[in-house]
């Protein structure tokens, strides 16, 4: 017995388990099952409920399966076949979802691809990913930086989907007269495919055999543990375990009936699982959202009545502080899962009490299909907790510098055991052997588990301030900046400092019609925090930089801060 295993049995039972909701045992079974299993069930089970929805058109569950059919099959007669690599550089339209299990069922691997992504970015991943085969639109934002890559790369196709063609018949008709500046002409070739083509077949693909638990389903780019954009090979085991470990969650959700609001991109991980996957697990009809527009959002609850609603933060503390919110319904919503960010207090108990939802925050990474903790959607609902592991999933705190497993309350890092845990990185063997050790996923994350099983997310060690050797960090800055009533969004970063060494920064954005000055928030941060935690600048900004995704992003105020210092140096 090795130490790692010594020290594993030597820690405490699993203190979550006195907690579980009785509706999802932690050990309930994960069959290993390939992902479009997923689909296939619904059909057989729903084929005559709504499936997709996307701005006012319907496709029925028996719909979808025959147009996965056929797009597995025209997939395969391009030369998709077992490890395919196939792009999806797709918004959320119909298109999304009937690739993405298209190219599963041909035996191919989905790569993610982010539409806004400039070429130079593209062009890295698709020489890093190795594709074969990329999907996209003829709009004037995909199209032409598509095109380029058949030159600069050694893509071999593309699968041009038509945007009008998606629509309702009278959308579609004004989308061409007024919005004919956003699509561009395409010419089929040998090279270029358009979807119809690509569906004109009788819908039979050649069968292949899938082991669920080793072939990779889906290549997902991630930023990871270390910065460097990398890509996380996810089983098809993987992707249906998730979608089953959080499906069960939703203890007052019924097969069949719910709505999901696809607001969030399917390129990213967590739409791709909590909407897509999780929407088809129950049977639900995905109502699509192309991109996030505040009144859109507003517009699309109160008249489709959607049930489930997984968003970021930012996008509910938008809501929150719509003027006109309480023009419109929104109490159609049960159920809202936020991720992705730090779901500040009063952010979910604004839309709470604006709803009439159980809003619960969740925590993942692109590495574990995302999902590894969420609170209950029913019972003990911990503000500031990330909740209860997932069925089947463990969770250890591993200490900072010797890799011992640590006991309840003490901070070190997360790790993650569980059927989610990717296989590791694509063609990357030092970086996986860096995060997986041992069967456990390192997710450079710092946290607690308290006493009755509940995750507690400190912060990123990347993000972590060190102050004259003090490690400040940046989430619980944040925490205590936002108690203040006209603080709508914050990001607090570390700036270099002539004495300590480092110092928090933070950068504030006001909400409408109220104010707020920097000795104002240092007095009120006074009895909030030490004077070690308490930022020795502050910069108000009318807009925080935000990823693709909206999640609040540090990446940009890094940037400027080091270049400040730079010009200083050389001034």
């Amino acid at each position: 017995m090795n130490a790692m295993t010594e020290s594993r049995a030597a820690a405490p039972a699993y203190p979550w388990l006195k907690n579980y909701p009785p509706f999802a045992p932690w050990a309930m079974p994960l069959p290993a099952e390939p992902v479009y299993s997923l689909l296939e069930n619904a059909v057989a089970r729903f084929p005559d409920k709504t499936c997709l929805e996307f701005l006012g058109r319907r496709w029925s569950y028996r719909e979808t399966g025959a147009l996965v059919r056929r797009a597995a099959a025209g997939f395969q007669k391009l030369g998709v076949g077992k490890g395919t690599r196939v792009g999806l550089l797709l918004p959320n339209t119909p298109y999304y979802p009937i690739a993405y299990f298209g190219i599963a069922l041909a035996g191919g691997t989905i790569v993610n691809m982010n539409p806004l992504y400039a070429a130079r970015e593209l062009e890295t991943m698709v020489k890093d990913s190795e594709v074969d085969i990329l999907v996209t639109m003829d709009l004037a934002i995909t199209y032409p930086k598509a095109v380029a890559l058949l030159d600069s790369t050694k893509l071999k196709k593309l699968v041009i989907c038509s945007f009008a063609a998606a629509l309702p018949p009278v959308t579609s008709l004004l989308f061409k007269l007024f919005k004919r500046s956003q699509v561009v002409p395409v010419h089929p070739s040998e090279r270029v495919v358009v979807w119809d083509q690509l569906l004109d077949n009788g819908g039979a693909p050649a069968p292949v055999v899938i082991d669920p638990k080793n072939d990779v389903a889906l290549l997902q780019y991630t930023g990871g543990t270390t910065g460097i954009p990398k890509a996380a090979m996810l089983t098809h085991a993987n992707l249906t375990a998730n979608a089953r470990q959080v499906a069960s969650w939703y203890g007052a959700a019924t097969p069949g009936q719910e709505k999901f609001l696809a607001a969030l991109p399917f390129f990213h991980v967590f739409a791709m699982t909590v909407v897509l996957l999780v929407g088809l697990e129950f049977g639900g009809e995905i109502i699509m959202m192309p991109r996030f527009d505040l009144k859109d959002c507003l517009k699309v609850i109160a008249r489709k009545r959607p049930t489930v609603f997984p968003a970021v933060p930012t996008i509910y503390t938008a809501l929150n502080n719509a003027p006109d919110a309480k023009n419109y319904d929104l109490t159609s919503l049960k159920v809202c899962i936020s991720g992705g960010a730090p779901l500040p207090v009063e952010v979910k108990r604004a839309f709470e009490a604006m709803t009439g939802s159980v809003v619960v925050e969740g925590y993942g990474l692109s590495e574990s299909s995302p999902v590894a903790c969420t609170n209950p959607t029913q019972g003990v609902n911990k503000p500031g907790s990330v909740g209860l592991p997932m069925p089947g999933t463990i969770i250890e705190i591993h200490a900072l510098d010797d890799d011992r497993i640590l006991g309840i309350g003490e901070k070190g890092e997360i790790c993650i055991r569980g059927p989610q845990v990717m296989k590791g990185y694509w063609n990357r063997p030092k970086d996986t052997a860096d995060v997986l050790k041992d069967g456990a996923l390192h997710t450079g994350d710092v946290g607690y588990i308290d006493d009755e099983g509940y995750v507690f997310i400190v912060d990123r060690i990347k993000d972590m301030i060190n102050a004259s050797g003090y490690k400040i960090y940046p989430r619980v800055v944040e925490e205590a900046i936002y108690l203040h009533p006209a603080v709508e969004e914050v990001n607090v970063i570390g700036i270099p400092d002539a004495y300590r060494g480092e110092a928090p920064k933070a950068f504030i954005k006001v909400r409408a019609g109220m104010t707020l000055t920097e000795p104002e928030i240092r007095d009120f941060l006074k009895e909030r925090l030490s004077s070690i935690e308490r930022p020795a600048q502050y910069e108000f900004r009318d807009v925080l930089p935000k990823t693709m995704i909206g999640k609040l992003s540090k990446k940009e105020l890094k940037a400027e801060e080091a270049e400040k210092t730079t010009d200083s140096k050389q001034s």
